[in-house]
């Protein structure tokens, strides 16, 4: 096996995925533990369960973790980072686990353009990562999920950044709603997806609050078929995030394609519907952005 570079962690509030990588990045091994969340008051434990066979291998291997690790619950709480922020600002930032060479990545906030105060944590990672392949300039990224952020890039800075809670209501109404039949919920039809899109696109001036009944009520009038709704509630849920987004990207002086960063089914829907709008996009994975993100702060932190 190839020489071990560093343990690069990703431990959000319900998943820990630790990757031992070797100076390239490359993935010599992962695994995988509880969250955050359960891992509360025991965050040692839950570490040298799943890492200290490979710390004991090389005593003076340097392990770097992002996410709710870090938060005001977590193993140590690494304040965030003040945008506009640079990658070498985040690193000065990063916390320390007493004398382990275990280093805790902080988080970043902002106060957007809409006045509102905002936080990111455990995106940055990917943020980071994304930048090592970018050139230099203004650009934008969108990064879907649970709390889909969108991020202004300047001059190699996190200049600002916007939240949408656009996973999580989905997930709250397609869950916990009429609007979704529950026999119903895992289902996703494409077609479905692209209808309910279009319909954001024809009535851009229509509220999504005022469309979001349109789930049931065309499922009442026999206008969307059984299996449709939850692929008609992503179309107009996604349609809407992104259509709030578009004057603020006009705006943001980017002339090049949207970065959409995260896993390749909600990657995908988001350059579907960013095309829908004459905007290209240049797609990322989530995960080799973390990695790439974490070894970027590695060579920060240890050179």
């Amino acid at each position: 096996m190839r020489s071990a570079s560093l343990v690069a962690g990703d431990w959000g509030t319900s998943h820990l995925r630790l990757f031992l990588c070797d100076a390239d990045g490359a993935v010599l091994e992962r695994r995988t533990g509880p969250g955050a969340a359960e891992a509360r008051n025991r965050f040692d434990a839950v570490f040298d369960g799943l890492a200290g066979d490979w710390i004991r291998a090389q005593p003076n291997l340097p392990a770097i973790l992002c996410g709710m690790v870090g938060s005001n619950f977590g193993w140590i709480e690494a304040p965030y980072v003040t945008c506009p922020a640079r990658a070498d600002q985040i690193a000065a930032q990063a916390r320390r686990i007493g004398d382990r060479n275990i280093h805790i990545v902080p988080g970043l906030r902002c106060r957007n353009r809409f006045d509102a105060p905002d936080r990111l944590r455990g995106e940055e990672t990917q943020i980071l990562g994304a930048l090592q392949v970018l050139q230099a300039g203004t650009h934008v990224l969108c990064m879907p999920g649970t709390h889909t952020k969108w991020v202004l890039i300047e001059g190699g800075q996190i200049r600002e950044f916007f939240t949408s809670a656009t996973g999580e209501v989905f997930a709250l109404l397609k869950s916990h709603s009429v609007l979704v039949p529950q026999d119903e919920s895992e289902n996703f039809d494409e077609a479905a997806f692209a209808e309910g899109l279009a319909q954001v696109n024809r009535f851009p001036h229509a509220q999504w609050l005022h469309r979001v009944f349109e789930c049931r009520s065309r499922r009442l009038a026999g206008e969307l078929a059984d299996g449709e709704a939850t692929g008609f509630l992503s179309g107009l849920t996604i349609g809407s995030d992104v259509a709030g987004a578009l004057p603020w990207l006009t705006e943001s002086g980017s002339s090049g394609p949207i970065q959409v960063i995260g896993d390749q089914r909600l990657t995908t829907l988001y350059a579907k519907t960013l095309a829908s709008h004459q905007r290209p996009t240049q797609t990322h994975d989530g995960e080799a952005a973390a990695l790439a993100g974490l070894l970027h702060l590695k060579r920060l932190l240890h050179g």
